[in-house]
């Protein structure tokens, strides 16, 4: 049997490879939804046509409330920013968040996992205490909090940055920390574990080297899963107006609070983009969340397999059916 390569082991690579029909559609749908968003973020200095603090461009001053036009092709807000522009850099603001955000809560996750599932006794016992009493809380209601705690009134790109992420790596902790544990219990009782014991290897070693590497990998569905929930949160903590404010960053829920009053009166512009927006990124993640999670459904892969043995095979596909899937491509490391 041929060893794969490389391209075909990465993670996206090799479930794009694996899915079929409907999954693929979702997949393919959500990358490239979720590609578009990355794209906007890294290049808003470039593609964005005005700062997100601009008021004022060669011919003067923007104007409140203008409607879509040449110069401003999804017109202004009430605070005189061109919404485009607005949009597009709320798209960097959110990019910050969601990586902040994601990796302070796997790697503190994953750790607090690592040490209970590990260690066991008195430890284990107070951070599930823990881990359950923070999960318990309403998630929107503990990153408030979280984030009058962190920001202390101050609303700087930085600080509101950190308040959200903050805010939401609470409320992820937990759920980092509840798989790690449960995979670090069943995999601390596998025979690579006791012989790596018997040889007289440290605790830590064996902790990071062997158990580490093995209880992480349905990690990745988690992640694409929590990076739609951090931007959901991040927009309703600038809705109830705990975010950014304008001169500082550009912020999509924010954006929203202040156009409550222009769809009353009619003005849809100020509204529908950052609300799209929110949408866009939200739905494209998410696709990409659902679709690996059906994709490591073994379940479901049992039922793609009966379904393509149904169907009519060519020589090639009949040999390939009878040889094993290596261990190594699985994605499994000991």
């Amino acid at each position: 049997m041929t060893k794969p390569r490389l391209i075909d082991r990465m993670p996206v690579v090799h479930q794009l490879r694996q899915s079929v029909g409907l999954q693929r559609g979702m997949l393919v749908a959500g990358l490239v939804l979720t590609g578009i968003f990355v794209l906007c973020a890294i290049l808003a200095p470039l593609i964005a046509p005005y700062g997100y603090a601009q008021l004022s461009g060669p011919a003067g001053n923007f104007g409140a409330q203008q409607p879509p036009s040449a110069e401003h092709l999804l017109g202004t807000t009430v605070g005189g920013y061109d919404v485009l522009s607005r949009v597009i850099w709320g798209a960097q603001t959110a990019l910050y968040v969601v990586i902040v955000a994601i990796v302070m809560s796997v790697f503190l996750g994953i750790l607090l996992g690592l040490l209970s599932g590990y260690l066991g006794g008195w430890v284990d016992r107070a951070l599930v205490v823990v881990a359950d009493a923070v999960y318990a809380f309403p998630t929107l209601l503990l990153a408030i909090v979280v984030a009058i705690a962190v920001s202390r009134g101050q609303s700087g790109l930085w600080p509101g940055i950190f308040a959200a992420a903050g805010s939401i790596t609470v409320v992820f902790i937990p759920q980092y920390f509840r798989v790690v544990r449960a995979e670090v219990v069943r995999i601390k009782s596998e025979a690579f574990v006791e012989s790596a014991k018997v040889i007289g290897a440290s605790t830590p070693r064996i902790m990071f080297r062997h158990v580490l590497r093995n209880s992480t990998r349905t990690l990745p569905l988690i992640v694409t899963l929590n990076a739609s929930e951090a931007i959901s949160t991040l927009a309703a903590l600038g809705f109830l107006g705990f975010g950014i404010e304008p001169t500082q960053a550009a912020e999509w829920g924010y954006d929203l609070n202040k156009s409550i009053s222009d769809v009353a009166a009619g003005i849809w512009w100020t509204a529908i983009p950052p609300g799209i927006a929110i949408v866009w990124t939200v739905l494209g993640i998410t696709l990409i969340g659902e679709s690996l999670n059906d994709l490591a459904d073994p379940r479901l892969r049992a039922r793609r397999r009966a379904g393509a043995a149904a169907r009519p095979q060519t020589p090639a596909d009949a040999v390939a059916a009878t040889q094993p899937a290596s261990r190594e491509f699985m994605g499994e490391v000991e």
